[in-house]
Formats: structure tokens, sequence, C-alpha cells
């Protein structure tokens, strides 16, 4: 089979796209990732990268309008690939659940497409409260109420998207109509899933798709102390400042710090605390807990290796992920970002067993996952 993967160029989006090619190679397929162009230069070894044009504003765009940023910008995504999956002529097209405009290009070729979303099942459901709200479902009457009542607020922005995407489609000649991708891949852990009574019959849980963009080890200073790991967002909305944050909370303790960032820190580090690239899944053997900012890249990391965390939440998700992990058990929540609340937090962590034992169970949850592989070969023909 010939599959072509569409994906936006931010890390939680491209990095999924790009295990999935991997684990597509493996099973013998030829896979080929369409992605932002900071991606061409990486090395990975049985993957195939190409540039997914269109994904650069155009002047007539208006990022504050996230419909149009979405819907008008997946029709222009859709258009400016056209020739590229032409030429690739590909079997099936798997298309981030962000970048719309992968399935658009699929329908408007006759080929099949199944969307992938690196994150729990985000589509809005008659049993939940609105997705973003970050809350549990309402139990009991004015729990139902509650959430019904949400649900209303949302439904008038729902169906302005869904003009806009209409009106998207038919600017690139499709019907009105949007029928939806042949399947989902929900790339995420069980226990960061929430049961709801409209679950579609088409979206299978796979587990979290990960792949590590570095081979660089980064070991954890010297010493006997707890390891604090600190993975900062790699997302625009995520908060600033959290190495520097942990280090001023931590001084004094006896723990080690380890953060792993792209870019090096604005001021100097301690001798107890390292910061720079390095394969997270290594450091998460040391890591004692993790402090994070909820994206589900580095969340499923820390949840597959048993390792709690303490998630300070920017926009986005994140929101909605760090309170999922906090009901589960394996997380506590901070915002806003301040030393004393992030030593409160991790102190609490690393004293009591049950976040961690949390942790573990959801690592063992994810036994037994659907082969997204297995999904894709089951759509062509």
């Amino acid at each position: 089979m010939r599959v072509a993967v569409v994906a936006g160029p931010d890390a939680g989006h491209a990095i999924p796209a790009i295990a999935l090619s991997l684990r597509l190679t493996d099973a013998g397929h030829d896979a080929v990732v369409f992605t932002g162009a900071r991606w061409l230069g990486a090395d990975v070894p049985g993957a195939r990268i190409a540039e997914l044009k269109g994904l650069a504003p155009r002047r007539e765009d208006d990022d504050g309008d996230a419909g149009a940023k979405i819907h008008a910008r997946a029709a222009h995504i859709a258009s400016e690939i056209l020739a590229d999956l032409k030429d690739l002529s590909p079997d099936l097209v798997v298309a981030d659940v962000l970048t719309a405009g992968g399935g658009m290009a699929a329908e408007t070729l006759g080929i099949p497409w199944i969307e992938l979303s690196p994150h729990p099942l985000y589509l809005p459901s008659r049993g939940l409260p609105p997705i973003g709200s970050g809350l549990a479902v309402g139990t009991g009457v004015r729990g139902r109420l509650r959430d019904a009542a949400l649900r209303a607020m949302t439904a008038r922005s729902l169906r302005q998207g869904e003009r806009e995407r209409s009106a998207a489609r038919i600017g690139i000649g499709l019907p009105a109509r949007d029928p939806g991708p042949r399947a989902r891949l929900i790339a995420t852990l069980p226990a960061l899933e929430v049961p709801r009574p409209d679950w579609p019959d088409h979206a299978h849980l796979v587990g979290p798709l990960l792949w590590e963009p570095t081979e660089e080890i980064l070991d954890p200073p010297p010493g006997d102390g707890p390891v604090v790991m600190v993975a900062p967002s790699t997302a625009t909305t995520g908060v600033a400042g959290m190495v520097e944050t942990v280090c001023d909370a931590l001084d004094g303790t006896g723990m080690r710090v380890a953060a792993t960032m792209l870019d090096p820190p604005e001021q100097s580090l301690p001798e107890w605390a390292v910061a720079g690239r390095g394969r997270q899944d290594v450091l998460l053997r040391h890591a004692d807990v993790v402090v994070c900012g909820g994206g589900h890249g580095m969340l499923a990391k820390a949840l597959t290796a048993g390792v709690p965390a303490v998630i300070v939440p920017g926009g986005g998700d994140q929101w909605e992920l760090a309170n999922r992990a906090a009901r589960q058990g394996s997380a506590v929540v901070v915002r806003p970002l301040d030393a004393g609340s992030i030593r409160a937090a991790i102190g609490k962590v690393l004293s009591s067993p049950d976040f961690a034992a949390a942790a573990r169970a959801a690592a063992d949850g994810a036994r037994g996952m659907r082969d997204p592989v297995a999904v894709c070969e089951s759509v062509p023909g």
C-alpha cells in the first residue's frame, strides 16, 4: 500500500504522523509524510518526508478567526497539495485532525482517507460537557442540567463551524456536506479518554504514536536526590519560564532537575540542574516526577513510562488533558505557574505512592489497543 500522511508542522502533530509512517514502513508499506519544512532535515531512517504546501499564511488570512484559520486554510492546503498527491498516487491518505486539507484533497481525488487524532477524541458528545472545559461528566440532576446548558452554549459555535466548513468545501468544488473520514485513529491512552454514549463505530483507540526526534542522551546531574524531569511545552500557547521556576522552587531541597528542551534556558542553571536536547523516553527511566505543560505527547510519554506528573497547562487542549490526568490520579495541576505552588505540588506527588501507582495503571491500561496499521490496511478497497 502507498500511504500519504498529512500533518501540520507543530511537534504534537508532526511527530505522531512520523511515528505512524514508521509503523507503516515496518509493515511493508510505502509511506510519505507531508508536513512543515522544519522537518525536512530530520534524520528519520525509514521515513520519507515531503513539504506540505499551503501552510504559509496568506495576506487575506485572519488567524484571529479560528473558524477561518481551520476551514479556509484547509481548503487552500487541499488545493495546493493536489498535484503532489496525484504524482504520488496513494491508496490511502491519513490526515491529521487539524490538517483537514489532507482529507479534502483525498476526497477531491477519490482516495479513501482516515483522520488521525494525536490525542483523545474531541468530537462533541451528547453525554459530555464541552471539550476544553476540563470538567468531569456531571452527575445527578444538577450535573446533567449543567452539562446540557454548557452544550447549548457551545452549539452556536459548532453550527457556525459547520457553515464555514461547507463554504470552504464549496469553494474548491466539493459538496457542502462533509462525509467525513472512513475511520479515525485515536492515538491516546485509555486513561486519558472519557467514556461517552455516542462513541463512533469507526473510531479506533490505537494508543499513543510516539517518536523521539533526537538520539542525544541527557543524563541527570550526579547525586542521590529524586530526579525531576522538566519538559516545557513546544506549543506556542505553552507556559513560559517553566525551567527557571522549577529551579527556583527546588533550591535547597536536594532534588535534581533535568530539562529536555530545544533552546537553552534564559538564565544559568545551578549545578544540580541540566538542560538540553535529549531522548525523553530514556530520561523518563530515571525520573521520579515530570513537570510539563500537559501537551498530549509528553503526558502520554510520562504515563506510558509509569511516571506521575505535575502539569502547568497553557492554552489549547492542555487544560482538558491536565484535568483528565488529575482525575485519573496520576497528576497534580498547577495554575498559574509560581515557585511555591510548584514546590508544593512536587512534594505532594513524591510523598504519596498513589500518584505513581495511578501512572503505572495508566500504562498497564494501554495494552491490547487496536493496531493502527491494521486499521489503515482495512480501509482501501
